[in-house]
């Protein structure tokens, strides 16, 4: 059984259609991948399947339930958790503060008991705090924990974006170009992690990524899209091989 169920997905902007027919599914504990050159609405259907964007058709399926009518704050609870292309943190709050934040869809106490900070209140706060210094733990985030965003270099911004959604406690991980603007060496650490999500946490993983390395070190099947529309789906060498996608936004680079 697929854990995400996409089918006949599209969004159209007035006559721009950004996404087009799009189908796939993703089994619980797989890492898929979605490529394409930009522009090629590979973070709409991100925004699609999050609820951000309303579809013009189709049908998402998450977990047996049907989401496509769904507002976007109703999805984290479900048990999807994403990062955004372009990094979405407080600048001007700490690490901790941050990944606190992830915790929030979680919140089962009201405005009197956070008031007088009764006992569910604090066993509450606990399990919270234990769930972030868990993540800070396994993303090696510890020594960052006091420190605001703003001071952070890019690199470990873009970690603590990954931080907060795991920090949701999420059944699937929507991961939107983790490795952009990232070294070899923290784009390797992507790749490690991505690994332990899914063998310690028990995490699926849906990502979009440029990274074609990473892509096929990490992806069990792989989506390729441009214009709005599928190219080709399967294997990383599958997809990487097809001609197609060579001749759409690979180029030479498939060769190397």
């Amino acid at each position: 059984m697929s854990l995400l169920e996409v089918e006949d997905l599209a969004i159209h902007f007035g006559g721009v259609k950004a996404v087009d027919g799009v189908s796939f599914s993703v089994a619980p504990g797989e890492v898929f991948s979605i490529i394409g050159p930009n522009g090629a609405g590979k973070s709409t259907i991100f925004n699609l399947i999050s609820r951000i964007y309303k579809p013009t058709r189709g049908t998402i399926r998450f977990d047996g339930t049907e989401i496509t009518g769904f507002q976007a704050h109703q999805v984290a609870p479900l048990g999807i958790a994403r990062t955004f292309q372009n990094i979405e943190l407080f600048d001007h709050s700490t690490v901790l503060d941050n990944l606190l934040m992830g915790r929030h869809t979680h919140r089962s106490t009201n405005f009197v008991q956070d008031m007088l900070f009764l006992p569910a209140v604090r066993r509450a706060e606990r399990a919270h705090r234990r769930r972030v210094e868990e993540v800070m733990e396994f993303l090696e985030l510890e020594a960052y924990r006091e420190k605001m965003i703003a001071g952070l270099p890019y690199g470990v911004r873009k970690v603590v974006e990954i931080g907060r959604a795991l920090a949701v406690g999420p059944k699937l991980i929507l991961l939107d170009e983790p490795a952009s603007g990232l070294s070899v060496e923290e784009s390797q650490d992507v790749a490690f992690w991505i690994e332990d999500m899914r063998r310690d946490m028990g995490l699926t993983v849906l990502m979009v990524e440029h990274d074609m390395r990473l892509v096929a070190q990490v992806s069990d099947r792989v989506l390729a899209v441009a214009n709005g529309k599928p190219l080709a789906q399967g294997t990383p060498s599958q997809v990487k091989a097809d001609p197609g996608v060579q001749a759409a936004y690979l180029g030479t680079e498939v060769a190397q």
